[in-house]
């Protein structure tokens, strides 16, 4: 239910001026909510702080949004920021929420620009942003209406697919990217063997299997680093 009743909330967001979004909450209100939910658990505050923070996500992607389009895919992606940044907040934490909820709103949006998808591909609520347990595709939309239990293991996936499209790009060379990118079918291409790889870059099947194994190596590597 809480996530159903953000996806209503993102989509009407989308189409109102950031002067017709919940007002914030005053300081004694900000910290009355934190401590419900941060204590208690409680949902209903945990709503209300999303909602009276959106005008948080709205502010920090008009400085990178340039048109309409721009605006509704940044918006996406700052929401998922805001619920981390509540979600991840510590109530002995010494910067204010909005100072700490803007940072995780701004971070969200440079890394998915950093990773290509802005202006390269449209971001919106139906895009594939990872793959699950099961092998199937994962959308934002559903990770705004799946069961709350599952969403942050979800969001987790889509920073780490990030991240590793980053890594492919800037630790990998252009042989190794090739190899890992035509071996995992990545950038939604179709997987193919060594065999086939080998015979795409005209070098031999063991010498796929070798930078196939130095560039997971690297992977691994940027990741723990």
């Amino acid at each position: 239910m809480f996530f159903k009743w953000l996806l209503k909330l993102l989509c009407f967001v989308k189409f109102i001026s950031t002067s017709n979004l919940p007002k914030p909450l005053s300081k004694e209100e900000e910290k009355m909510y934190l401590e419900q939910y941060k204590n208690e658990n409680n949902e209903d505050a945990k709503r209300i702080l999303i909602e009276r923070n959106l005008r948080l996500v709205a502010n920090v992607a008009k400085k990178y949004g340039i048109g309409r389009r721009d605006m509704d895919d940044l918006l996406s992606i700052g929401t998922i920021g805001l619920i981390k940044g509540i979600t991840s907040y510590r109530l002995e934490k010494e910067s204010k929420l909005s100072t700490y909820v803007s940072k995780c709103i701004e971070n969200e949006i440079l890394m998915s620009i950093r990773s290509g998808k802005k202006g390269n591909k449209e971001v919106s609520l139906n895009e594939q942003v990872g793959i699950d347990k099961e092998g199937n595709e994962i959308s934002l939309i559903d990770i705004l209406s799946t069961d709350e239990k599952d969403v942050f293991e979800k969001i987790d996936l889509k920073a780490n697919t990030e991240k590793l499209y980053n890594n492919i790009q800037n630790v990998l060379t252009k042989l190794e990217e090739q190899v890992i990118v035509k071996r995992y079918g990545l950038y939604n291409k179709k997987r193919k063997t060594q065999d086939q790889v080998a015979c795409e870059l005209n070098i031999s099947r063991s010498y796929v299997s070798r930078i196939e194994k130095k560039a997971l190596e690297k992977l691994r590597n940027s990741f723990e680093n």
